[in-house]
């Protein structure tokens, strides 16, 4: 399956940076003692890097948002 991109460079860097503050954010709220709530944060922020990470974003992908260059492609594994 290959998905095309739709996050532009400088977004994906941001995107990356801001996934991992808010994930340290979580691990923090995790160690001052709200488990789920810190979990909740942790697992939201990877998975905002994430999306910086691989250059697709399902929910962007969703309302339709391409980039300019169309055919740069990112390959998926299938499950």
């Amino acid at each position: 399956m290959a998905l095309k991109r739709n996050v532009p460079g400088g977004e994906r860097i941001v995107r990356i940076v801001a996934g991992l503050a808010v994930a340290a954010a979580g691990a923090w709220w995790l160690a001052s003692g709200n488990l789920w709530g810190g979990l909740l944060v942790i697992v939201s922020g990877l998975g905002f890097g994430a999306t910086g990470l691989v250059g697709w974003c399902p929910l962007c992908a969703m309302v339709g948002r391409t980039l300019p260059k169309a055919d740069t492609v990112v390959k998926v594994a299938k499950l």
